[in-house]
């Protein structure tokens, strides 16, 4: 069976290339399921996991936006951020998510919503890729 070669980079250097049998995602317009032969396209990724499948296993990996070059035989995530679910410190995560809430309820005029929406979008998904 025909695989693609997918790479994942962040401004930290690589953080995995491998073979797998799909990827799916979330792009700003949608869910993408992307097997091997796909016509080729860039989108636009949103913060969410990216879903790599092998067979019967799935590698979930924590990714915070960026964007997703296809070609036939490989993917190239280049993301902001990426991490895979051994390297994602729950904990962390969770005292993030709370401080993320805890600004968004605070209604105070100094408090950049956008911004602390963004953390606490990539804090729960690095909580539901770490679990």
């Amino acid at each position: 069976m025909k695989t693609l070669t997918v790479s994942v980079v962040t401004p930290d250097g690589p953080v995995m290339e491998d073979s797998f049998d799909m990827v799916s995602c979330k792009a700003e317009s949608g869910e993408l399921g992307i097997l091997p032969g796909h016509i080729p396209m860039v989108a636009p990724l949103s913060i969410a996991a990216v879903r790599l499948k092998n067979g019967n296993e799935t590698t979930p990996l924590a990714v915070n936006g960026g964007f997703m070059e296809v070609r036939p035989d490989k993917v190239t995530i280049l993301a902001q951020s990426a991490e895979k679910p051994e390297d994602i410190d729950v904990q962390r995560a969770k005292e993030a998510k709370d401080r993320a809430e805890r600004r968004l309820q605070a209604k105070q005029d100094n408090i950049d919503f956008q911004r602390a929406e963004l953390a606490l979008k990539r804090a729960m998904n690095r909580i539901n890729v770490g679990q």
